[in-house]
């Protein structure tokens, strides 16, 4: 069959939407991917066929800084969180619906994946008028639903243990619904009346899964909360494959991974990493008196000057790290936060620190303390010391790493392509029996 894949631009939302690609492409499928031009040649390398945005959503996410100069001066929190969702998410949502229309009725799919934040997809639920096929949304982050305990989402609240914690969290939800949900959906809803749609029959938030035709949440229920139950459309397919390893030379360091030392693993993603002194700088500086440590770092493509203050002896540095060949040598990943990082990790067993409160990070980082695989430093700039503090729990308390290598197994037992493939296998199935 011929199936659609559309992905906001970042390298996040894409590469989910490529696994599942060569999976299709794998047993005879053809896929066609529509995404920013600067992410094209990561499609061609899939065996995709690209298709280019419509001037609007054709964006440079890797040069966000620029795109949106005035989104590093807001604060994490609600504001930069409605900040992201207005600008960057739902902006590109009239752009991206016209690139969809124009290639449903040039390409004529027989189904269309799109990561959860491509908004695009939402004016095509609504617009009840009009033909089109089945639409699955795949996660890019964590589950977005009702919580029993009436937590409000983005925050990074753990389930609630007693009343007093409902309550106060019952108070949270109502300040989030009028500085953020409120504001956010009514913004949505002006944009969709731009184009002749009805509203949101939800918030944006609870949109992401509740209007696909079919919902695939990448992680496995051991790493979520238990949300007193989720439609049926709703489905946990494990943790997607790791990119193929790319053809770059290993660097030069690459033989001291030996086991003759513990490995440190600090990332701060392709996107937050515009300063280095979040994370990358304060777990150097944490780490550097560990000569029983080799400690990794990754630039996330940026260049390695970007790294300020003296280089430790202990530590090995590189603008790309190739996590499918790394992460099985790794004994801690330091992260700020990024979704498919932390899955990554976890489908390989390694435990992690988290840290990070921007965009999605805090509640990436709630579930890795919840779950028992990591520690959380809830700060967007941790200090070197509880950085030093969190290694060092990780590294010699077991209980982190049975709990990371017990979600591994958990994302072992799921046969992935099987559940996703087949999900859409259904999905064409009744459509063309409709």
């Amino acid at each position: 069959m011929k199936i659609l894949f559309a992905a906001t631009p970042a390298a996040g939302h894409l590469n989910p939407l490529l696994a599942i690609a060569r999976m299709a492409l794998a047993r005879g499928d053809e896929a066609l991917v529509t995404t920013a031009g600067y992410l094209r040649p990561s499609v061609e390398k899939s065996g995709a066929r690209f298709l280019p945005l419509a001037a609007g959503a054709d964006i440079d996410f890797t040069r966000i800084e620029d795109v949106l100069p005035e989104r590093a001066s807001l604060p994490p929190g609600p504001e930069q969180l409605r900040y992201n969702f207005e600008r960057i998410f739902l902006d590109p949502m009239p752009p991206q619906t016209e690139t969809l229309r124009k290639i449903i009725a040039s390409e004529r799919p027989d189904i269309i994946v799109v990561d959860d934040l491509f908004f695009g997809a939402t004016a095509l639920f609504l617009d009840e008028g009009t033909p089109r096929p089945p639409i699955v949304a795949c996660s890019i982050t964590i589950m977005v639903a009702d919580r029993p305990d009436g937590a409000p989402t983005m925050i990074g609240l753990p389930p609630a243990c007693d009343e007093a914690a409902r309550a106060t969290y019952a108070a949270i939800a109502i300040a989030a619904e009028r500085v953020f949900g409120a504001p956010v959906r009514a913004y949505a809803d002006a944009k969709l009346a731009g184009m002749g749609l009805p509203p949101l029959p939800c918030s944006v938030l609870h949109s992401r899964h509740l209007m696909a035709d079919a919902f695939l949440q990448t992680t496995v229920p051991a790493f979520e909360y238990d949300f007193g139950g989720l439609p049926d459309h709703v489905r946990f397919v494990g943790a997607l494959p790791p990119p193929p390893q790319r053809d770059a030379a290993l660097p030069d360091w690459w033989g001291e991974l030996d086991g003759s030392k513990q490995v440190v693993l600090v990332t701060q993603g392709t996107i937050a990493n515009a300063d280095l002194g979040e994370l990358i700088e304060p777990t150097l500086a944490a780490l550097c008196t560990r000569d029983d440590l080799l400690v990794l770092v990754t630039t996330g493509f940026r260049p390695i000057g970007n790294v300020r203050g003296p280089i430790p002896k202990n530590a090995r540095l590189a603008e790309f790290l190739d996590f499918a060949v790394l992460l099985p040598k790794v004994d801690v990943l330091v992260t700020n936060g990024g979704y498919g990082t932390v899955q990554l990790a976890l489908q390989a067993g390694v435990p992690i620190v988290a840290a990070g409160r921007t965009e999605d990070k805090a509640e990436v980082g709630a579930r890795v303390a919840w779950s028992g695989v990591g520690i959380e430093i809830p700060s967007q700039r941790p200090e070197a010391r509880d950085l030093r503090a969190a290694v060092d729990r990780v590294l010699t308390e077991p209980s982190f790493t049975e709990r990371a290598r017990a979600i591994a197994a958990d994302m072992a037992a799921i046969d992935t392509p099987a559940a996703i493939l087949g999900t859409l296998d259904r999905l064409v199935a009744e459509s063309s029996a409709a």
